[in-house]
This record gives C-alpha cells, sequence and structure tokens, in this order.
C-alpha cells in the first residue's frame, strides 16, 4: 500500500498465516488491520448483520458397560 493511504484493512473467512501477520505489522509499512474469520462472526453477532443467533443446549449420555454386566 502506498500512495493514498496510512491503513489498511483485510477481511478473510478463513485464517491468516503467520507470516501474513508480520507482513501486516511490519515496521515502516502502512498498518493493515486483519480481520479473519472468527473475528468477522464475532462483529456480525455483535451488530446483528445479517445473522441470528439462539441458544443449543446439547446433552452427552453414553452407556457405562459396567453397570449392564452385572444385571
Amino acid at each position: 500500500m502506498t500512495g493514498r493511504t496510512d491503513r489498511g484493512l483485510i477481511v478473510t473467512t478463513g485464517n491468516y498465516t503467520l507470516d501474513a501477520k508480520r507482513e501486516a505489522a511490519r515496521d515502516g509499512a502502512p498498518e493493515v488491520d486483519l480481520i479473519d474469520g472468527e473475528q468477522l462472526i464475532d462483529k456480525l453477532k455483535e451488530l446483528s448483520l445479517g445473522v441470528k443467533t439462539e441458544e443449543i443446549v446439547v446433552e452427552k449420555v453414553t452407556v457405562d458397560p459396567d453397570f449392564f454386566a452385572n444385571i
């Protein structure tokens, strides 16, 4: 980025590599904010932009084989 800006923003639905994060924070280069998929979803939820959230409770049941072995 050179020219008419002093800051950048790059958004992805995935993740950034360590090299990408280093480049975005490199000394002497214009600052670049990186928004990854997790941050994007959090912001969409926070602002209620195109998403709805609902809490779903999941119950996990496991069988105890020792209990049934002694019947």
